[in-house]
């Protein structure tokens, strides 16, 4: 009997959305190489022709890596859209099988919100994508910003009708299985309305209309204090699970959730305050954005510190990252590790820099951008390890014949 070939990919889960929603992570990481490192007169983000003005005047290290900063966007946003097709074509035969009609009726629910959440990931890559490869974008880019917010809107209202179905199962009709809420995993569909509320942001911040920035910024709003109040009452009653219950091992990388929520409504809020500023005279200092960043960075930190703590104490990495074991949960951790790298950015440039505690490219300032470049590069040598264990094929032991 030939040895038969199987991989962890072919048992299909709603949570293999999040290894594109990390490839998508890391193409944004490339993203603030280019944000921060390239001037942008004009626009408050980098596009083609700024590049273009770059690389003329560019010194051979620094056009060698605005040529990096866009091979990795490309490479990455490829790899999102990649697996967000490849887990679309699943996810129809899934929700009519035996196991999707079992997640449906319990606390797996809400692991559909994963589809949102790549959704609204993949137009924020889509985005960027066009910024740096398309000349002339930005010269129509106010007919497109409208298209976005549709587009925004349609994926918000997915995650609110996911999210909301649920609410009335549990709530209606009760059943809550305490002892299975041993985890943060209930925290996704907070994670898929920031995601959104983020996207919505975008406009309200890039848009010279105010019209479009208005409509962009309530929107906004509206998704961010929506995923806040929703986000706190499960983190609340997460932990209470777990001080009852303990963590469930396989689920111990959502106890990193939060890091990355933080940086998704943390760009989300700067992003407001631009708009703010520029079109309905509110006013921040940079010493503002700094104590806030820093207040945001921190929560990332104490929760980083947690989360490892408690992966360490349980030995997951040993059983599914190095061990023979797989978990798809495990692609919940590049999330945390991408969102740190970024939010270090957005610290430094618009922090540290803004109020004149380090100069822009001194030493000091290359020191602190070079953890924010390891935690990036850590996350592709993760989404690497973790697609080669799950995606490649494994051939189990031929069987014996019993005599």
């Amino acid at each position: 009997m030939k040895p038969q070939v199987t991989r962890p990919a072919d048992r299909w889960s709603p949570l293999y959305f999040l290894a594109s929603v990390g490839a998508g992570g890391l193409a944004v990481t490339f993203f603030m190489y280019l944000m921060f490192w390239v001037k942008h007169p004009g626009q408050p983000v980098p596009v083609f022709e700024d590049i273009q003005a770059a690389l003329a005047t560019a010194s051979p290290l620094f056009s060698a890596t605005i040529y990096l900063a866009l091979a990795g966007i490309a490479v990455f946003a490829a790899m999102n859209l990649y697996l967000l097709v490849w887990n679309l074509r699943r996810t129809g035969a899934f929700l009519r099988s035996e196991t999707g009609a079992a997640l449906a009726a319990g606390q797996g629910q809400t692991q559909m919100t994963a589809l949102p959440l790549a959704l609204a990931m993949s137009i924020n890559g889509m985005f960027i994508l066009g910024l740096v490869f398309v000349p002339g974008l930005w010269g129509v880019v106010e007919y497109l910003f409208p298209l976005a917010l549709i587009a925004f809107a349609a994926v918000g209202v997915l995650a609110l009708r996911q999210v909301g179905r649920y609410v009335v199962r549990v709530i209606g009709h009760g059943g809550f299985d305490w002892k299975a809420n041993n985890s943060l995993s209930q925290l996704l569909p907070a994670f898929a309305l920031s995601m959104v509320g983020v996207g919505l942001a975008a406009p309200a911040a890039m848009s010279t209309v105010k019209a479009t920035a208005g409509v962009a910024l309530v929107l906004a709003s509206f998704f961010l204090v929506i995923a806040v109040i929703y986000g706190a009452v499960k983190l609340v009653l997460g932990v209470r699970s777990m001080l009852e219950h303990g963590v469930a091992v396989e689920q111990a990388p959502t106890l990193l959730i939060v890091v990355p929520m933080v940086t998704v409504l943390s760009i989300l809020l700067v992003r407001l305050d631009h708009a703010l500023h520029v079109h309905f005279g509110g006013h921040s200092t940079p010493a503002d954005m700094l104590v806030f960043l820093t207040r945001a960075l921190s929560v990332q930190l104490g929760f980083t510190l947690f989360g490892l703590t408690i992966l360490s104490a349980t030995g997951y990495i040993r059983r599914f990252l190095t061990g023979s074991e797989t978990s798809v949960g495990s692609y919940a951790l590049i999330c945390p590790g991408v969102a740190l790298s970024v939010l270090m950015h957005f610290w430094i440039n618009k922090g540290l820099v803004a109020v004149g505690l380090i100069a822009k490219f001194s030493t000091a300032y290359w020191v602190l951008s070079g953890v924010a470049v390891a935690l990036q590069l850590s996350m592709i040598l993760l989404l690497l390890v973790l697609n080669r264990r799950h995606f490649l094929a494994r051939r189990a032991p031929a069987q014996v014949p019993a005599e």
